[in-house]
């Protein structure tokens, strides 16, 4: 059985930072490309960043460019998504996936609110 479960989430100022991480069980994550996406009240579902599993290469959206960083750990079968210099309108579920060919797995999500 294939797991994905994210935590970090929490509330947190303007201008402050969160690490997400999600923990993965049931595939080899070193086989996976791995993402995380957002989802804001009355918006849709939008991917924040990815790692290629092919190279390696990292992928942000404009918005997060220089704020967020993504990371894994293979050996742990890990997730990161380090966030820092928050803003309101970064307040949604963040969710994890990792995805090859046909398959494609997502966690439960997490809430982050960032507000004064």
């Amino acid at each position: 059985q294939v797991q994905l479960v994210e935590s970090g989430g929490g509330l947190v100022q303007p201008g402050g930072s969160l690490r997400l991480s999600c923990v993965v069980s049931g595939i080899p994550l070193d086989y996976y490309a791995i993402a995380w996406f957002r989802q804001a009240p009355n918006k849709e579902r939008e991917g924040v960043s990815c790692i290629d599993n092919t190279d390696g290469s990292t992928h942000y959206i404009d918005s997060v460019k220089g704020r967020f960083t993504v990371s894994r750990d293979n050996t742990k079968n890990m997730l990161y998504l380090q966030m820092n210099n928050l803003t309101p309108a970064d307040t949604a579920v963040y969710y994890c996936n990792a995805n090859k060919e046909h398959l494609d797995y997502w966690g439960q999500g997490t809430q982050v609110t960032v507000s004064s």
